[in-house]
Parts: C-alpha cells; structure tokens; sequence
C-alpha cells in the first residue's frame, strides 16, 4: 500500500507521465502540420506542472517517499519548476522551427519525447537512491538520443545522435559501475545510507575510491566538461537547433541535482578527495572551452565549447564548499553553484532563441556571419543577442556578472591559497572568453548584412516570450538578490535535512 505523502511527493510526476501518454495518443488523431492541439495540450500540461513546483518549492516542506527512496525538497522543487519552465520557452521557440522541416509535421513525437524527457529529469532530480537517480539518467538520455535524430533525413543529426548515444552509453556505464562499487562498499543504495556509513568510516576503502573515480567520471560527461567533453561540439553542431536547444538548456538543471545528490548529499565526508577531481576538470574545462571557442566560426559550436567554460565554473562553486576539513562555506559555494546555473540556462535559451528565429526552411542560421548587421535587420533581436553575449561573458549589469561574481566570491571567502590562485585563473579565463562573446557582437553591430538576407519573421507568441527571455537576463543582472535568497535558503534546507 502507497501512503499518502509518497504520493503527494510524486503527484507532478504522476501528471507529467500520464499527459506524456495522452499527449501520444491524441496526436494520432491530428492532422495539421503545426500539430496544434498536440502544443496546446503539452503547453497547459507543462504550465500545470511548473505551478505545482512553485508551489511545492513556495510550501518549504521536504517530503520523502517510497521508503526513501525519493525525496521532495526545496532544491529539487525549484529545480524542477525552472526545468519545466524552461522547457515550456524551449517549445515554443521550436515549434515554427520544427514545422518547416518537417519534425513535426509527420508526427508529435517532438512534444511526447519532451515530456517523457523532462519526467527523466524530475526522477533524476528527486532521487535518493542510486537505482533510481539511474532510472531517471536513462529515461532523459534515451529521450534525448531519439530527440536529436528526430530529423530522419538529415546526416548531420543522425551522425550526430549516433555520436551520443555511444559515447553517452560509456558514460552511463561509467556511473552505474561507480555506483555498484558504492553499493560494494558501503551495502546500501540509499543514498543517507551511503553517507551515514561513509562518515561512520568502517568501509572497504579501495572499492568506495574506485566507485568514485566512475561516479565523478559519468558526472563529469553529463555536465560536459573536459575532457568528457568530446560529444558536445558535435551534438550541439549536428543536431536539429531546436534540439540543441532542449539538450543544451534544462537538462543542465538536472545535472546540477544529480552532482548535489551524489557528491554533496551522498559522499560529503569525502569532499576533500573529490573537490580534487572536480578542481582539475574545472581548470581544464576553463582552459580547453575558451581557447576552443576562440577558433570556431560556427556560433552553435562557439556555445558548445563556451558551455564547457561555464560549467567549469559551476565546478569552482562546488569545490568551495568544503576548504580545510571546514563545512561552513558550504552552503555559500553551493548555493552560488545554484544561481550559475539556472542563469547561465536562462541566458542559453535567449541565445539559442535568437538563432532559431534567425533560422529559415532549407536555412541553418549558424554561423557567425549570418549575424551580420543583425542590427539593422531588427534592433531588438540584436539587443537580445548583445544582452546575451554579455552576460555569458561576466560583464555587469547583466545577471551572468553577477553569477560569476558570486562563484569567485566562494573561492575567495574560502581564504585558501590555492583556491584564491583558481578564482585567478577563472578571471584570466573570463578575460580569453570575452573576446569571442564581444566578436558576435561586433558581427551584429559593425558589419553590413548580407545582400540576400531573408526579413525576419516571427510569431507574436516567440516575440513576446523572446522579449521576456531577454529583459530578465537584465533584470536579474540589477536585482539579483532574490534569486540569490531562494538558491541560499534551498540549499540551507537541503544540507540541514
């Protein structure tokens, strides 16, 4: 029998994948190219679900079920409400994309996909155990693979998921291999379990480091950063912009959760031996992303090494938090780690927006002298676009300003040598990245449009919501303090639970 608060942990849940399959079904009745009733349904679905997340992450409470094996906080709540908001964004810029190259046309699958991939990182999100964290990893990764090849008769995308889907196959192996390890060494999948018998410190040592090399190694590919870097150029490239888009933005939430879960709530005791690992892929992704980014003349490429760069920097806020055997800054570092990300996904799907409306049939507007004179084709695509650039880069008063700052000031609050030479180093890197953030601006702004370039058409409902998009990368950049309170006091509860 089911008690009662499982299922009110799980009633989003339980929505989301009972819609997902009524979201398929209806959509063999539709016929319309646009496959409007199928993006109505998945819309009011996914703006259903978003409501009931604020309202879960507003109410405070930290719910477990099933036996424990899932849990309900704050963290996870907010997460999970900016995930399906930012996959609702997501559809809606994709839609019109999708329609003229025929993704969805023959069939929903793009909308039913997505559901079923955003119920892979709620699962993934709430999980407090290892089989379930797992369950949640497959279900969003083997959605993905389909997503990225949903575009049959296009190479580009097949090689593209082909690339994925391998590579994303080793590093689920990766992961669940750490895992049995974990399980090996400790005797348990839960995962206050694994804590209470790490911190105990009777355990088989040479099996719990082994499981956490694999655990960081499959952590490391889902966040992308150096050097399980390699799948990112190429996916984002090949795959459909829409597509991009939706693997490239919420599913970073995800990541940021399942790394909370493992490393911080699970394997804490242990932070001293895995902030070491963390510390070299974070250097590595700053220095490999940016140089990386400065010789791509391809913009979905330069976005793809410049993620590698930024999720270098959310690697900085997690290893601050345990400096010297000390937890007291944990709750700054990771919390700024928090704030990092759900920004720098907020800044992702204005840039990606502006690319995809950018975009025409039989058109991949995706290369950096396809923004030129963007301008003076429209003024305000280009103000989104700058806006972007800039917070991407860490130029006030623009919200990623304010993210990386927050990062830094972690490392530094920290007072350790070491780390003050990495928030350094995350400045000189910052510096490098500037230049081909600055150079997209300068393509819009200083050079002259092409002559056979295409007016610019847009519906009134990716106007409105692209304008949107774009006013709080600045408005979170002038009054960020909000943000930064419901990232401390989410994690705060999330540590003290």
């Amino acid at each position: 029998m089911i008690d009662k608060v499982s299922l009110i942990a799980v009633y989003p849940e339980i929505l989301l994948m009972v819609m997902a399959c009524v979201v398929a079904m209806v959509d063999l009745g539709v016929k319309t190219p646009r496959r409007g009733l199928s993006y109505a349904i998945t819309q009011s679905t996914l703006a259903v679900v978003a409501l009931m997340q604020w309202q879960y992450a507003a109410a405070g409470a930290t719910l477990y079920g099933f036996d424990n094996m899932l849990v309900s906080d704050p963290m996870g709540n907010w997460l999970k409400c900016f995930a399906t908001i930012a996959v609702m964004v997501t559809l809606v810029y994709a839609r019109d994309y999708s329609a003229a190259r025929d993704m969805i046309s023959r069939g929903g699958e793009l909308f039913t996909l997505t559901l079923f991939s955003l119920l892979g990182m709620f699962v993934m999100i709430s999980g407090a155990n290892f089989l379930v964290i797992y369950l949640g990893l497959e279900l969003l990764t083997l959605a993905s693979y389909a997503l990225v090849a949903l575009r049959r008769d296009d190479l580009n995308a097949t090689e593209a998921a082909m690339k994925y889907f391998v590579l994303g196959a080793l590093a689920s192996g990766f992961l669940l291999y750490g895992m049995s390890m974990l399980y090996g060494a400790t005797g348990s999948l839960d995962v206050a379990e694994v804590f209470r018998e790490i911190a105990a410190g009777q355990i088989r040592e040479k099996v719990l480091a082994f499981g956490l090399v694999f655990i960081v190694a499959g952590l490391a590919f889902k966040l992308g950063v150096v050097p399980f870097h390699m799948w990112i150029p190429d996916v984002y490239h090949g795959a459909p912009t829409a597509i991009t888009l939706m693997i490239g933005g919420a599913p970073k939430l995800a990541a940021f959760a399942l790394v909370m879960r493992l490393l911080v709530e699970g394997m804490w005791p242990l932070a001293g031996q895995w902030q070491q690992m963390l510390m070299f892929l974070a250097i590595a992704s700053l220095l490999v992303g940016n140089l990386a980014a400065l010789m791509q003349t391809n913009v979905k490429r330069m976005l793809a090494f410049s993620t590698i760069s930024q999720m270098g920097f959310v690697l900085l806020g997690l290893i601050a938090g345990v400096v010297n055997g000390s937890y007291l800054g944990g709750a700054n570092a990771y919390s700024s780690a928090m704030f990092y990300v759900i920004t720098y996904v907020l800044t992702t799907l204005a840039s990606f927006g502006v690319i995809i409306l950018l975009s025409r049939n039989g058109f991949e507007s995706d290369e950096l002298v396809d923004l030129a004179g963007l301008n003076q084709r429209s003024p305000l695509y280009a103000g989104i676009m700058a806006a972007c650039m800039f917070s991407l880069a860490g130029i006030p008063p623009m919200v990623g300003f304010y993210a990386k700052l927050s990062v830094l000031q972690a490392l530094l609050v920290s007072g350790s040598t070491m780390y003050i030479a990495l928030a350094i180093f995350a400045v000189i890197m910052s510096l490098i990245g500037a230049f081909y953030y600055l150079r997209v601006v300068k393509v819009m702004y200083f050079d002259a449009p092409a002559a056979d370039a295409a007016p610019i058409v847009a519906s009134g409902e990716v106007r409105m919501v692209l304008s949107v998009n774009g006013l709080l990368v600045l408005v979170l950049g002038l009054v960020p303090g909000t943000l930064m309170a419901l990232c401390a006091q989410a994690v705060v509860q999330m540590l003290t639970t």
